[in-house]
């Protein structure tokens, strides 16, 4: 798999000695990006800029995040096809897409070209209802451990990770988009049949918190999210108007709470 992920290409290393600056030959690994097509019911429904990795998890993520599908069950057949770097997918019958779902190209940078719920989608994006709280402490010890825990970061870098964090059940995935990272995780909750879990467990992401990511987020249905960077204002309000708590900024034993703090353990 490491062949897939990154490449390793010839470049100048620049150094700096009593104010004399080198350039030296050197090897330096790079990430790789990959444009995963998938295509649903023998169509293309969408590009997805990625790492080449779990390309069918990303894309029954996909899937579920936009409200196409609603559990691993409403597929009925799914596989990849690595030379045409495509996932292929048939939906169940009774599984419709809507005329208006347009064929989109998603960037690795996450920047999509539409960046709310789709108001045709709205009756599946629903409010956090969960009383359970969470201990500030845990959340704290598991960032501080989780800023460190990606090997493909620390190894070649280019990459976001988030981690899906239940007491029984963690999750870690990477990717050169933080978008692609929630999709994963979630198709990987339905291939296992896990997806129960998300209502008491908590999100950790490295990058920061834009309105397409809560979205995710929302739709998954954890009730914390929680970066090591900073929420953008709309982020904010999704997470105000679906009952998430959100916190920013939170590194070593600090952080910031934008969201719903009553679900925060002192």
């Amino acid at each position: 798999m490491e062949d897939l992920i990154y490449e390793n290409y010839e470049v100048l290393e620049i150094s700096k000695v009593d104010q004399v600056c080198k350039l030296t030959e050197t090897t330096k690994k790079v990430i790789t990006e990959i444009s995963l097509k998938v295509m649903v019911n023998g169509e293309e429904l969408v590009s997805l800029l990625c790492l080449n990795q779990c390309p069918e998890e990303l894309a029954l993520g996909f899937l579920y995040s936009e409200g196409v599908i609603n559990a691993y069950s409403d597929v009925e057949s799914i596989s990849y096809n690595d030379m045409l770097f495509a996932v292929i997918i048939t939906l169940k019958k009774d599984i419709l897409i809507n005329r208006q779902e347009s064929l989109r190209s998603i960037t690795s940078g996450c920047g999509k070209c539409y960046t709310y719920i789709n108001p045709l989608k709205q009756s599946q994006y629903c409010s956090i209802e969960t009383e359970k709280t969470f201990s500030l402490n845990t959340i704290l010890q598991v960032m501080n451990d989780f800023l460190t825990s990606s090997k493909i970061f620390m190894e070649v870098g280019g990459v976001h990770s988030v981690l899906f964090y239940h007491p029984d059940y963690q999750i870690l995935n990477e990717d050169i988009g933080r978008h692609n990272c929630f999709d994963k995780i979630t198709g990987i909750l339905l291939k296992a049949g896990r997806l129960d879990l998300a209502s008491e467990s908590i999100l950790f992401v490295s990058g920061r918190i834009s309105s397409e990511i809560m979205t995710k987020a929302v739709r998954l249905g954890t009730p914390i999210l929680v970066s090591r960077s900073t929420p953008t204002t709309a982020a904010i309000r999704l997470a105000k108007q679906y009952n998430m708590t959100l916190l920013g900024y939170v590194r070593g034993n600090k952080g910031y709470v934008y969201a719903s703090p009553e679900r925060l353990a002192l």
